[in-house]
């Protein structure tokens, strides 16, 4: 099995420059009052599909041979992988076939068919993604294009943090990311470990989702009780991957848990404040900050916005405070 590298997210960086968008690095001045330092959001919210996963899924199925394309490619994802899968083939001129949980937001279903991708809808709760990838994959000879364990997917997530790393004017001290599987973590983990290895490596994951923090713990792989549906739908995976754990243990500094309501918060932040529509998911690691999980006073602090593909309804309810509870 091939061995993600920083080598090799620099040949992301090359493979995806034809068709991925150069995100923004901004700075708001009252975060950086609030926080009480320098705070750098990376809007991946802008990427091509809504957020950051179609750098990874670009980087690989772009590499198709004529033969494999013909074949046609199979993913399974909560929302945004299938998007950037079903946009990365459009480009590369195959066909894609995405296995959806049924509770997916229905901007992300719609987003998948946008692109041209067909949806196999499954059960998250009594279905296995992976087993019905898997089976769809041999059925049509498709190439399986899985959402963070694989090590072209993990380099083209990591181009976030060559750019972020290129925009940045100085030091930083230390960088935040939501973590689901660990893809992008694990991306930009291997460049942080290259390029700027003072930095420290934050992961942000939702409370009842915790299983980096509890394998960090445990020192292996492990997963997390069975818990509730969180609004993070991005986050829901049961365990970390078995490529991206090993990177992330190596150079993370911690992991850090957010309750609903804190992701509720940073979507309405981010809309009241900062003018940026962000998912709960790809709010995390702002979600982390304002909730104070992290020192962040006289620091320079990388934030990653993962994604912007949020339900309407579920919008509406967090940027107008219906979210019971939630945090002012």
């Amino acid at each position: 099995m091939r061995t993600a590298s920083f080598d090799g997210v620099l040949d992301a960086a090359r493979q995806i420059r034809p068709a991925a968008v150069r995100t923004p690095l901004i700075e708001h001045p009252a975060l950086n009052a609030r926080l009480g330092g320098r705070v750098l959001l990376k809007c991946e919210t802008f990427q091509v599909a809504g957020a950051f996963k179609f750098r990874g899924a670009y980087n690989r199925i772009s590499r198709l041979t004529d033969e494999e394309k013909a074949r046609g490619v199979v993913a399974f994802s909560s929302g945004n992988h299938a998007q950037g899968v079903a946009a990365a083939a459009a480009l590369v001129g195959t066909r894609a076939t995405i296995v959806m949980p049924a509770d997916s937001p229905a901007i992300k279903v719609a987003g998948v068919r946008h692109f041209g991708g067909d949806v196999r809808l499954y059960d998250r709760w009594t279905e296995s993604r992976e087993a019905i990838g898997a089976q769809l994959a041999e059925e049509r000879n498709a190439v399986l294009v899985p959402p963070f364990d694989d090590s072209f997917i993990i380099e083209g997530q990591g181009t976030t943090a060559l750019e972020l790393l290129e925009q940045a004017d100085g030091l930083i001290d230390q960088l935040v990311c939501c973590c689901s599987g660990g893809g992008l973590m694990a991306g930009i983990n291997l460049v942080l470990e290259a390029r700027s290895p003072a930095t420290d490596s934050w992961a942000v994951e939702p409370e009842a989702f915790d299983d980096t923090a509890r394998s960090l713990a445990a020192g292996e792989r492990v997963g997390h009780p069975p818990a509730a549906p969180s609004i993070c739908d991005a986050l829901q995976t049961p365990v970390p991957g078995e490529l991206t754990f090993p990177i992330n243990q190596r150079v993370l500094k911690g992991a850090l848990a957010i309750s609903d309501l804190e992701a509720a918060a940073a979507v309405r932040y981010a809309f009241r404040t900062l003018k940026l529509v962000v998912e709960p998911g790809g709010a995390a690691a702002l979600a982390a900050v304002l909730a104070g999980k992290i020192e962040t006073r006289g620091r320079t602090t990388a934030v990653i916005l993962s994604g912007g593909n949020v339900d309407p309804e579920l919008f509406s309810a967090m940027i107008a405070d219906r979210i019971t509870g939630a945090p002012a």
